[in-house]
């Protein structure tokens, strides 16, 4: 039972990774697209450089780690996808206390959901330190 848990951990958690590489690959494809379905106004210039350089860095730095730890057995893999998720999590919630931002109680409970499974999956999957 414990091998059935641990594997469908392992698959659940493949499918994040998987998930947020794909976003992060959009973000370099189809930025207008992607900036679209999270919310934000497409760029132009500078600001278009910026919307692609960050939320592409930041899908992919958190879908690799996360690939990478799967992959490797090494739980430090997944504390930068953590700290990553987490920290978007905290800076929402200041936009909306401090900055009139929307509150996005259903993107901020995904954010801490998600770190919270991987710092669990950190915990239970990897073979070694």
């Amino acid at each position: 039972m414990k091998l059935v848990l641990e594997r469908l951990l392992q698959g659940a958690v493949g499918l994040i990774s998987i998930f947020f590489i794909v976003l992060g690959i959009r973000w370099l494809v189809d930025p207008s697209a992607s900036a679209i379905g999270l919310g934000l106004a497409p760029q132009v210039g500078l600001g278009l450089s910026s919307q692609v350089g960050d939320l592409s860095a930041f899908f992919l730095v958190t879908g690799l780690g996360i690939l990478f730890g799967l992959a490797s057995g090494n739980r430090l893999w997944y504390y930068p996808s953590v700290m990553l998720l987490l920290a978007a999590a905290i800076g929402r919630t200041i936009a909306w206390l401090f900055h009139d931002a929307a509150f996005a109680p259903l993107l901020i409970a995904i954010e801490i959901g998600v770190g919270l499974l991987l710092l669990f999956a950190s915990k239970t999957l990897p073979k070694r330190q």
